[in-house]
C-alpha cells in the first residue's frame, strides 16, 4: 500500500475550505477590519441609553434625555461599517463620518458607551483611512521589474 496518489491536503476540496478561501479572498480586498470595529461600536452606543438594569428592588435607568442621539450615532455607524464592507471605495469618507462619530458620541451617550464605543469607532475608522486597495500585479509590471539591476 503506498501513498504516491494521495493529496497533501485532502480535505481542501471540501465545501468548507472552499467557502473559507472565498471569504479570505473577499476579506483581503476591502477594509474589512475597519468595518467590523465600526459595526461593534455601535452596540455600547444605542445599548447604554436604554439599559435597566434591576437589582433586587433596586432599579437602575441609564435613560438619557439624549436617547434619540445616540440611536441615530448608532445606526449611522452601523450603515458606514457595513458600507465599508460592501463599497470600499468611500473608505476615506466613511472612516472620517466614523472618526467624528465616535468622538460626537462622548457627549451624547454617555461618555460614547463608557468609551468602548467611542473607542472602536475611532480605531475602525482610522484603519479604513489608513487601508488602501493592494495593487495588482500585471505580467508587464513583473517583468520589467525583473530586468531591472539591483533586483536580483
Amino acid at each position: 500500500m503506498t501513498s504516491v496518489g494521495a493529496s497533501a491536503h485532502p480535505y481542501s476540496d471540501s465545501g468548507f475550505a472552499r467557502a473559507r478561501q472565498a471569504f479570505r479572498a473577499w476579506r483581503r480586498t476591502r477594509p474589512f477590519w475597519a468595518g467590523l470595529l465600526v459595526l461593534l461600536s455601535a452596540a455600547p452606543i444605542i445599548y447604554f441609553p436604554y439599559f435597566n438594569l434591576s437589582l433586587g428592588a433596586l432599579s437602575v435607568a441609564m435613560s438619557t434625555t439624549a436617547g434619540a442621539g445616540s440611536l441615530i450615532i448608532g445606526l449611522t455607524l452601523i450603515v458606514l461599517g457595513g458600507l465599508l464592507w460592501f463599497q470600499p471605495i468611500i473608505r476615506f469618507f466613511a472612516g472620517c463620518v466614523a472618526v467624528f462619530l465616535g468622538v460626537l458620541s462622548l457627549p451624547i451617550s454617555n461618555f460614547g458607551g463608557f468609551f468602548f464605543g467611542t473607542l472602536f469607532a475611532s480605531t475602525g475608522g482610522l484603519l479604513a483611512l489608513a487601508w488602501g486597495p493592494v495593487a495588482a500585479d500585471t505580467p508587464h509590471d513583473a517583468a520589467r521589474s525583473e530586468g531591472e539591476p539591483g533586483n536580483g
